[in-house]
Order: C-alpha cells, then structure tokens, then sequence
C-alpha cells in the first residue's frame, strides 16, 4: 500500500499547500481527514471529490483537544492512521527589536505547539499499529535565519529537533518522519505579516518567483508514496531562482 487507501490526516488543510496536498492524494485514492479552522472552506474542498473520500471537522491546532478531536474522528471512523500531515503554520516575521510578542507567542503556539499536539494525538494510534508516518511542514528558514525570520526561524529549528528525535526514538514501531521544507511558495501565509511594507515585498516576491502549493503537494506525495522499508527523513526545495 502506497497512496492509494491510506487514510491520511492533514491540519492547515482549508487552503494553500494543504488543500493542493488534500486533493492530489485524494485524486491518488487516499481517504482523506482534514482540518482546519475555516470548516467552509473544507466542506467545498470535500464536496469536490465522491461522497465520503474527504471527511472533515474544523480544528485549531492551537488548541491539544481539537487536534485529539479530529485524529480520533480519523480512527474512529476507519479504524486506523496511515498518516498526520501536521501542515498548519503561521509566519509573522518581523525584527526582534519591534518588540511583537503577541505574534511570537502566536507562533510558537502553532508551529511548534500545534506540531507537537498532532504527535501526541497519533503517536499512540500508531503505536498500537506497528506502523504510520508524520509529516511535517517545516521551512528552509529551519536551515537557514537572516533579519527579520529569527523568532519564525526559532520554531522551524525547533521542528527540525523534534522530528528527528521523533524519528529515532519510533524506528522500532516502524514509524517514519518526514520533513517538508520549502522555500518561498506563493501562498497565503504572507498575509499573517502585519507590517504593510514587509508584507506587500514579500507577496510580490512569492506571486513572481515562490513555487506553486502543488509543487510541495508533489512532494508530500512523494515521501508517502514509497515503500515500506523506504523513509524520506526531509525534502528540501526552493525556486530554482532563490538563493537563501
């Protein structure tokens, strides 16, 4: 079994590289959970593919019950989790000395709290099964900081650290990690920047030059989309055109 019949989880999911992930593992015939919290937009997500293939629940991976909630709707429903894409994230960016703690706590509640909720919620599923695959969206501001990125950096670094003491310490209930760490992709999440001027030069930057979300979607495809004794531990990928 690769794609086809996984049941696979995906937070982050009502827009950007989660829906392009949802629906090219959908047209590759998984069973889809998804969550995030717009619950229109997932239902219209839903509502594009067969009657049942994509179930969904609105979640905030800020919150531990909510991300429990929607992975235990995922084993009650099918009885198993194939896969946790933990996908939701947010990147506030700002310099450290304009003194944005709200967005800071922002941040780190999402991409490094709402991470760890989502293993907490799978991890004992997975467990019991002897088997699964958690994924995470990570960033190539994990590799890499420069002005501005040092708190959103902070949490992608972070990720890093626990995805591969995940990925050690779970070898012998053969459960793999992967880490998805794109460059500049032309999304929404530049909208979470609150200053004007940053936020106008970095949606220019990404609408030109960002890869597309189905260009990561390909990605996540393809670290799940091995076989068994295969784990991709971290795909790394930027526009041909980014240097950082």
């Amino acid at each position: 079994m690769t794609i086809k019949d996984k049941v696979i989880v995906i937070t982050g999911a009502s827009s950007g590289i989660g829906k392009a992930t949802t629906e090219l593992l959908a047209k590759s015939g998984a069973r889809l959970v998804i969550g995030a919290r717009r619950e229109d937009d997932l239902k219209e997500i839903a509502d594009e593919f067969p009657k049942g293939q994509i179930i969904y629940q609105k979640t905030d991976v800020t919150d531990r019950a909510s991300v429990k909630s929607l992975v235990g709707y995922a084993a009650t429903h099918y009885g198993r989790v194939d896969v946790l894409y933990n996908n939701a994230g947010l990147m506030p960016i700002s310099e450290l000395a304009d003194l944005k703690v709200d967005e800071w706590d922002r941040m780190i509640d999402t991409n490094i709290k709402g991470v760890l909720y989502g293993i907490a919620a799978v991890l004992p599923i997975m467990i019991r099964q002897k088997h699964g695959h958690i994924i995470t969206t990570d960033s190539v501001a994990g590799h890499v900081v420069h002005p501005g990125t040092a708190v959103y950096a902070g949490t992608k670094y972070a990720v890093q650290a626990i995805m591969d003491g995940l990925r050690q310490e779970q070898v012998a209930n053969n459960i793999k990690t992967t880490m998805i760490s794109p460059g500049a992709v032309n999304t929404e999440l530049f909208s979470t920047i609150s200053d004007e001027k940053t936020r106008a030069q970095i949606e220019k930057d990404e609408k030109e030059n960002g890869l597309d979300a189905e260009d990561v979607a390909r990605a996540v495809a393809y670290a799940i989309d091995q076989p068994d004794k295969v784990a991709i531990n971290e795909i790394l990928l930027r526009p041909r055109s980014q240097k950082i």
